[in-house]
């Protein structure tokens, strides 16, 4: 065999050892590390935040969901999530990309500002931006507290609760800016529905 073979040879043998050894430490070993830690030192966030009522899974903090009635509209005993391009299939996950000039977007949101205002019998100026925008990914499980706030009076009203302890609970459920300063506070809807169903007995 000659030198350059012999050279080409030892050169693919090399390359061919590394690709195995790579594979098998980052494809292998160090996800199953990371995957271990993960599970040892946060078991909930890294099985997906699930929440449990009842023994049951009921959903995700992460991941928001519809709170329909049989008919499939909103159902007006639950606090309501803001809307999602994929009905909240995490599959679908992402906006309408529609530009914040677009016609089409300016009539969604002003039919849903309607919708809302006429729900929730409160003036259209009271309907907050949330309420009437999509997020980034679809699936965003909070709102703002002021979407809870106006939605407070119609649950307490489906449900036959006192109004002032729904607006407590609404107010026990709000979520702080992030370290005290970074995003606005949020109340993730599936943590205050099942208060309110805890509540409501």
């Amino acid at each position: 065999m000659n030198a350059p073979l012999r050279n080409t040879s030892r050169l693919l043998w090399a390359a061919l050892r590394a690709l195995l050894v790579l594979t098998v430490v980052t494809g292998v070993l160090y996800p199953l590390a990371v995957t271990g830690i993960a599970q040892t030192a946060f078991p909930g966030k890294a099985g997906g935040s699930e929440v449990k009522a009842g023994g049951q899974t009921v959903g995700s903090t992460l991941i928001g969901q519809a709170w329909n009635g049989p008919d499939g509209k909103p159902d007006p005993r639950w606090f309501q999530p803001r809307p999602s391009v994929g009905q909240y299939d995490a599959l679908a996950s992402g906006a309408s990309n529609l530009a914040a000039t677009s016609p089409k977007l300016l009539k969604q949101v002003d039919d849903r500002k309607a919708q809302i205002a006429a729900f929730n019998d409160v003036p259209r100026s009271a309907v907050p931006a949330d309420a009437v925008t999509t997020s980034g990914s679809g699936l965003d499980p909070h709102i703002s507290p002021q979407y809870a706030e106006i939605q407070a009076d119609r649950v307490a009203q489906a449900r036959g609760l006192d109004p002032a302890a729904v607006r407590e609970l609404v107010e026990d459920h709000v979520e702080p800016r992030l370290a005290g300063f970074l995003g606005e506070p949020t109340v993730n809807v599936l943590q205050l529905n099942l208060a309110l169903r805890a509540l409501d007995g």
